[in-house]
């Protein structure tokens, strides 16, 4: 089984003196995704959570809305594929397009086309001091980055509390392993929040629209598509958020003033 991080030795060098240093570092490994008997694709992620990444692809993806579809999910004995059988047939994309996410996210769906979803225009409302907090409590959940650094973190909360958290090597991934833990878990709050260190691109967008969240909150930037893509979909975009200080792109509304 392929562990999410591994031991390393390298050299240091620091205020003109070298030193031998021992750590851990975060892994990076191909996993398969077969569907149905099919090999679909090959993730790029830290080998943890890794049903829930395959689950949570496949329902950010439109292939499935619920595990009542889902026969069986299993990691093979090796750690390098997860096994997903369905209760119904499953077509494989003709086609993946190449995502901007970091160790190569793939998609079939349109990222340009509005997803099935509506938001309430001005529903949750959050105080500023909220926003800290959901920053704080991120921070609290990522356990990897503190053992390893080199990792992402996304969080789901109901706005007043963290629910889930994932850590993966690609930011994107930390988003389909928070779908697949709702799936796995069979709960989808009624108010959803997502928090998360990574950049919010369009396929992170596509992502928070697909898991009905109609805030999004990031540590860092969003792209110029993201924020055209947010505009349209009805999210609040967040970025560049700190404990005192954060960035609204879109959807201001929804900010306690």
């Amino acid at each position: 089984m392929i562990t999410p991080q591994k031991s390393i030795e390298y050299d240091q060098y620091e205020f003109k003196k070298w030193k031998h240093v021992s750590a851990e570092t975060i892994v990076e490994a191909p996993v398969s995704l077969t569907v149905n008997g099919q090999v679909w694709i090959s993730f790029m992620c830290t080998p943890v959570n890794l049903e829930a990444l395959a689950l949570g692809f496949l329902y950010n993806e439109g292939v499935i809305e619920s595990m009542d579809e889902v026969a069986d999910a299993r990691v093979c004995e090796h750690g390098d594929n997860v096994d997903v059988w369905l209760h119904h047939d499953a077509v494989q994309p003709t086609s993946w397009r190449r995502t901007s996410g970091c160790t190569g996210g793939v998609t079939a769906v349109d990222l340009l086309a509005k997803p099935n979803v509506s938001f309430v225009k001005n529903s949750p409302i959050l105080s500023p001091d909220a926003i800290s907090t959901l920053v704080e409590g991120l921070f609290e959940s990522q356990l990897l980055y503190k053992e390893t650094g080199g990792v992402h973190t996304s969080a789901l909360s109901d706005g007043q509390k963290i629910l889930f958290s994932a850590e993966d090597i690609g930011r994107h991934n930390t988003l389909d392993k928070i779908a697949g833990l709702c799936l796995m878990g069979n709960s989808f709050p009624e108010t959803r929040l997502l928090i998360t260190t990574g950049r919010v691109s369009s396929e992170m967008l596509q992502k928070a629209a697909r898991l009905n969240a109609p805030i999004l909150i990031s540590r860092t930037s969003p792209s110029s598509l993201s924020i055209e893509m947010a505009e349209r979909y009805g999210i609040t975009l967040i970025g560049y958020a700190r404990k005192h200080r954060f960035n609204v792109y879109s959807n201001q509304q929804r900010i306690a003033v």
